[in-house]
């Protein structure tokens, strides 16, 4: 090796130990802030799994005093923390309430409800809007479902329009809901009745070629 490579080498030794000794302490913090951060991620992992664990339990507490017909059912629901355990207990317990015949009570319970998940409003809406035309409240049902766009919410849109009257307006909405069904849905029977009853004439799907 020649006597050059060797002063390269320790000349770079050294620019080496230099900057270590300018830098060092930087770099040592930035290792342990890096540490730091990983266990701080570990930490974090593992209190959120902790807190999914006691909703979880805490859920399953509530939907089993659902089931028991427990009086304080109602309170444990309540009592979870707002998201979609939440929405899942409280669409429990209206279901055993109008299981119960507590019609308003159920009404109540799911107009309590609050969830950003679109899909689990609409079917919250669908049900509410149910007990509402069972209530003799058909308008307040078809304002709750103006804006609804599924098969099912727009069929009981259509049974919301006829319990006031509107035969007309009844027809309008079961034809679309009848439009959204897929040929094979065994619901279509049922929508088929329906328009009927409301002075309709089903269409019957075209034949595919």
């Amino acid at each position: 090796m020649a006597i050059d490579d060797l002063l390269d080498e320790h000349e770079q030794s050294e620019r080496v130990l230099s900057w270590l000794r300018a830098n060092g302490a930087g770099l040592i913090g930035g290792i342990a802030l890096g540490l730091a951060a990983i266990g701080g991620w570990k930490w974090w992992g593992n209190h959120q799994l902790e807190q999914h664990g006691k909703a979880a339990s805490e859920f399953q507490a509530a939907v089993d005093a659902v089931g028991a017909k427990d009086k304080a059912a109602a309170a444990k629901v309540k009592a979870l923390p707002a998201g979609m355990y939440q929405t899942l207990a409280a669409l429990e317990l209206a279901k055993s309430q109008v299981e119960s015949d507590q019609r308003d009570a159920a009404i109540a319970t799911l107009q309590g409800i609050k969830t950003d998940d679109a899909a689990m409003a609409d079917i919250v809406n669908q049900r509410l809007a149910r007990l509402l035309i069972d209530a003799k409240k058909p308008a307040d049902a078809v304002k709750l479902l103006a804006k609804s766009v599924s098969p099912l919410a727009i069929e009981v849109r259509g049974d919301a329009q006829f319990a006031l009257g509107k035969a007309d307006l009844a027809r309008t909405e079961y034809s679309a809901a009848l439009g959204k069904l897929d040929e094979a849905s065994p619901r279509r029977r049922l929508l088929e009745l329906k328009l009927t009853e409301a002075g309709g004439t089903p269409v019957k799907p075209e034949a595919k070629s």
